[in-house]
């Protein structure tokens, strides 16, 4: 980054740095810093790199378990399978770089993550996105959602790791912050997992994969630490560009070179490049590295050091090697047409130095930039309680058909087959249950079980009541894992929210904590590896707290995996779990609104445990979360997905409608064959409510609520829920 500055501004100043945060790093350096060193705190101390606001709040997750392997610090966190695998996922944002340039932005943040994966020494093996964008009616949401769906497709299918899940939604709070988190999901084995912690006075530093060039230069490091305004189009140069076949070969060789034990450390070059990468491997070890940035090989002539240590030029690692293994990397790099420099080497002097045409340029304890971080505390001011709704104000449809129709064809419940048919969801044939059910199912290579992994979030909840809001969140995605027959059994967390020190941003992220927190530990699912983003939002105003969870579950026996599908004519139908459907904050309300009753983990955890039992005896057919939509969206999908038609009848409760389409509570769908009805109930217990409401089969789909009667064609159903995005692109 160029060195000049506006006139009287101090450079610090034109950093993001306050002036408290300079005069810091002046009494922790007892000097003034040179312009790299400054630039290096600049961004270490920025809120993507160190969490400065939401650090703090973290430390209430549970992060232990007896299947964690390797928890939050390292680059993915990782939990045992048995047979002394680890499955290692995370998810991390890419949202401002994706607002200013859609199909890099979103590809870089897969690239990004998948090099996460890579760095614990793990084959990638699955991919998910959680995507949120405008409304649809806006020419500049289509535009971005179309572009990063590309961008995470392009990406996702040149490196050979199938889409297998996720979630997307649209609402004019995302017009103008949307959001792009993506998450990987990778295998190792457990003696061959690698830290990113440097050691070994005298072992050499080196940088592998592409060339350096000025490419994301405060890329998602600042981007992410600022509110996006209206000068978004002058930011396009800091947006990383991608090269997901160089990727690929990267991938390759990196485990083929942890397989050969030629390793010692492995960090991904991410947000601020080779400054943080560096940064990180030297205070987790407690040693010190010397750089040579004139080693560092860059695509471009006349780059300043500053910019060596800060470029995030994508498709790079840096590792720590034996002296002695240094032949074995670089003709290894080599062979896969890599690039595998020495760069310099770990010392004993716990400092992060580097010189520059043989001079030295910076000389900082690596502490300083990871762990002396000035944390603040965020502000904490309770938005006004919310009020539930008066189911009197709402009108009643004249035809429930139509009205079910029109719920369908909300793009928010309507399929999202538009987007993961642009994502290879095939390929590496480990994929048993693809995208459109509640997760994704894959085959643990090698053995007979399997993973379910899904991405949820529940951010109108969220907004009104940040507690609840977070327990939802967590029990969503865990529900929907569960779905499948799999036991959830660890988790990975992307907290999407606003700036923090304005308006009730700053509780509603410490209360949503609180509550992902309490939710975690009463279903047994520790936070193993995660993300912040902040300051997502704009002049129009702020996104909605958007705390998405990422659950891993374990099938022992991948054959008995559910699926979401009605299979079978003449099945019956059931309604298990807890819970009163409501209006408020449903789709069908329309909007995020009201005081939804509060969920309930040990009643979910109780549901959990009766479908990993029911999947494990083969007594379910089919098994779907009840989510946005309600019973009636549910019972269409699984007849859209099996093709074949049901009728179920269940209490009006309140009003019919709000029986039909309310939300709220743990309750799914299933279907098994009649005379398994009973074991199902006995399994339950007095825990889990099990109803048998209806059957499977016809050609309509029809639900009668306390005597109203709703009847539409399945084929109906299906048109109006899988046109609805796709007609909402080609009609504008």
């Amino acid at each position: 980054m160029s060195d000049a500055v506006a006139d009287d501004v101090p450079l610090h100043r034109t950093l993001g740095l306050t002036d408290a945060e300079a005069a810091r790093i002046v009494e922790l350096m007892g000097r003034e810093p040179t312009d790299p060193e400054l630039v290096m705190f600049s961004l270490m101390w920025s809120e993507h790199c160190s969490y400065k606001h939401s650090k703090p709040l973290l430390s209430g997750f549970p992060t232990t378990g007896p299947r964690v392997v390797m928890g939050p610090g390292e680059n993915a966190g990782a939990v045992d399978v048995g047979d002394g695998l680890a499955i290692v996922f995370k998810v991390e944002s890419h949202n401002h770089p994706s607002a200013v340039e859609p199909f890099q932005g979103a590809a870089t943040g897969v690239g990004g993550i998948v090099r996460d994966i890579i760095a614990v020494g793990a084959k990638p093996i699955a991919l998910l996105n959680s995507l949120r964008f405008g409304a649809l009616d806006s020419a500049r949401s289509r535009f971005l959602f179309r572009r990063a769906v590309e961008g995470i497709g392009h990406y996702g299918n040149c490196i050979g790791i199938p889409n297998v899940g996720g979630e997307v939604q649209f609402d004019e709070r995302y017009e103008d912050s949307c959001l792009v988190n993506a998450m990987c999901v990778g295998v190792v084995p457990q003696d061959r997992i690698l830290s990113c912690a440097a050691r070994g006075v005298g072992n050499r530093l080196v940088l592998i994969g592409n060339r350096t060039g000025r490419d994301g230069i405060g890329g998602a490091s600042v981007l992410a630490s600022a509110e996006l305004g209206d000068d978004d189009a002058d930011k396009r140069p800091s947006v990383q560009v991608g090269d997901p076949f160089t990727e690929r070969k990267l991938i390759d060789l990196c485990l083929a070179m942890s397989e050969a034990g030629l390793l010692v450390a492995l960090q991904d070059l991410g947000a601020a490049g080779l400054t943080s990468a560096a940064s990180e491997m030297a205070s987790r070890g407690g040693v010190g590295l010397s750089i040579d940035l004139d080693r560092v090989p860059l695509r471009e002539e006349g780059m300043a050091p500053g910019e060596v240590l800060v470029s995030e030029s994508q498709e790079r690692m840096l590792a720590i090697v034996e002296p002695a293994q240094m032949d074995a990397v670089v003709g290894m790099a080599r062979r896969h047409e890599l690039d595998a420099t020495d760069i310099g080497e770990v010392t004993d002097t716990g400092e992060l130095e580097a010189l520059w045409r043989g001079e030295e340029v910076v000389r900082i304890p690596s502490l300083y930039l990871t762990d002396d971080v000035p944390f603040c505390e965020v502000p904490r001011d309770p938005a006004p309680a919310p009020e539930a709704i008066d189911l009197s104000s709402v009108p009643e449809p004249d035809d429930l058909g139509r009205a079910w129709l029109a719920l369908l064809a909300d793009p928010n419940v309507a399929s999202k087959r538009w987007v993961f048919e642009q994502y290879d969801q095939l390929v590496g044939a480990n994929t048993m249950r693809r995208p459109g059910g509640d997760a994704g199912v894959v085959r643990i290579p090698g053995t007979n079980r399997a993973i379910a992994v899904t991405l949820d979030c529940a951010e109108w909840l969220t907004e009104l009541n940040p507690y609840d809001g977070g327990v939802a969140s967590v029990l969503e995605a865990a529900r929907n894992v569960a779905c499948t027959g799999a036991v959830p059994i660890a988790a990975t967390d992307c907290l999407n929210y606003a700036n923090p020190e304005k308006g009730s941003t700053g509780w509603r992220l410490a209360e949503s904590i609180r509550g992902m927190a309490d939710a975690l530990t009463a279903i047994g699912a520790p936070i193993v590896s995660g993300n912040v983003s902040l300051y997502n939002e704009s002049p129009r105003g702020p996104i909605y707290p958007t705390p998405v969870v990422g659950v891993v579950g374990l099938l022992d026996d991948a054959s008995t995996s559910i699926g979401t599908a009605f299979a079978r004519r003449d099945d019956a139908i059931l309604l298990i779990g807890h819970g009163e459907p409501r209006v408020d904050a449903s789709r069908y309300l329309g909007r995020c609104a009201g005081s939804p009753p509060p969920p309930d983990p040990d009643a979910d955890a109780a549901l959990y445990r009766l479908l990993a039992t029911c999947a494990r005896e083969r007594l379910l057919a089919s098994a779907h979360d009840i989510s946005e939509g309600g019973l009636a969206v549910a019972v269409a999908e699984s007849a859209i997905a099996g093709g074949i038609g049901a009728g179920v009848a269940v209490p009006a409760g309140r009003r019919a409608d709000e029986a039909m389409f309310g939300e709220g509570g743990g309750r799914v769908i299933a279907s098994c064959h009649p005379s398994d009805v009973a074991a199902v109930s006995a399994l339950a217990g007095d825990g889990v409510h099990v109803i048998q409401i209806g059957a499977v089969g016809g050609d309509d789909v029809i639900i009668d609520a306390g005597g109203s009667v709703a009847r539409v064609p399945l084929h109906d159903l299906a048109r109006v829920w899988e046109g609805s995005i796709p007609e909402a692109l080609e009609a504008q």
